[in-house]
């Protein structure tokens, strides 16, 4: 199995406010963790800079016009409550839509099985009208739209394991019969969207996991909810929203996954692809917002995509 790691060079470009969760120590967390021996088989990769133009595959055509204006000239503006823009953040989104471009095209064209992007910020939220949730373009919705376009590929599925629900992608893809999007995440909690009675034209499947619960009620969702609709929409390439959020040690949210079930559900990914996609897999950092708990289930999710186990010492605690 060959495992490409797309990296971002300009990650600290998207600037928040001091405290924030959403902050550029979560990509220094990352690398760390993939910096060591376990991980020297990893094809590495910078990524480059992406044509912002492409958001308006899934944006509304004035999307970017209002975002660049919401943009300060410097310092710190904000959209929302949690959503906050800086001089550079553009450039930071740009730079991680060029790496996740980048990874889709290593993918689809068999140079590597599957790929891992450490971006920021995340994206999954962003909806077609609106930033919200850390997110200002919805990445992988676009990566999605590209496979398509650009590659010819005719079914894409999303699986989203990150603890909050991606309104931003069902809304921009709960209409589209040729776009599957599967999303475990805790209810309730931000931002309030993902009933399992939202199932778009068929295409979408929301598993709400209750606060407090762990991997034994993850690994039923799936089992029971994600993975036989997943198997009967057969996609052609399957994205992955990796949040690891979950975590139990999360301060944002209240499941308690741990590493070991970052590692299931990633397996349980790999197994599909491997009869359904020809392996191709391709996975966009979202959230995690406790160093350890994001190092720890970025490790595992690595670790499996690489070599299809865990290994001795992907898991440990960070």
């Amino acid at each position: 199995m060959s495992t490409l790691l797309v990296s971002q060079p300009n990650f600290e470009s998207h600037v928040t406010p001091s405290g924030h969760p959403e902050r550029a120590e979560r990509i220094r967390a990352v690398e760390e963790a993939l910096s060591r021996p376990r991980f020297d088989k990893l094809i590495r990769r910078e990524a480059i800079s992406g044509d912002l133009a492409l958001a308006e595959l899934v944006h509304s055509p004035d999307y970017l016009k209002r975002l660049r204006a919401a943009r300060p000239a410097e310092g710190i503006g904000r959209i929302d409550e949690d959503t906050f823009i800086s001089s550079g953040s553009l450039d930071a989104v740009a730079t991680g839509l060029g790496g996740a471009l980048m990874a889709l095209e290593a993918v689809l064209l068999g140079t590597v099985d599957n790929a891992f992007c450490a971006i920021r910020p995340p994206g999954h939220h962003a909806e077609r009208d609106r930033p919200m949730g850390f997110c200002l373009v919805n990445t992988i919705a676009i990566v999605a739209r590209e496979a398509q376009r650009k590659f010819g590929a005719d079914r894409i599925a999303i699986v989203d394991f990150d603890v909050h629900h991606g309104n931003g992608t069902q809304d921009i893809f709960e209409r589209d019969p040729t776009v599957f999007y599967a999303s475990s995440h805790q209810m309730p909690l931000y931002p309030g969207t993902g009933h399992p009675k939202e199932t778009g034209v068929g295409n979408i499947v929301n598993a709400a996991l209750p606060p407090n619960s762990g991997g034994a009620e993850m690994r039923e969702a799936y089992k029971e909810r994600i993975f036989p609709a997943l198997n009967d929409f057969a996609p052609d390439l399957l994205l992955i929203s990796a949040g690891f959020d979950a975590d139990y040690r999360d301060p944002l949210a209240q499941l308690n996954w741990n590493a070991n079930d970052f590692a299931w559900v990633t397996g349980r990914l790999m197994d599909f692809a491997e009869r359904r996609c020809d392996n191709r897999i391709v996975s966009l950092l979202e959230g995690g917002y406790d160093r350890g708990g994001l190092a720890a289930g970025v490790t595992s999710h690595v670790a499996v995509l690489q070599d299809g186990e865990v290994g001795a010492d992907a898991g440990e605690e960070f």
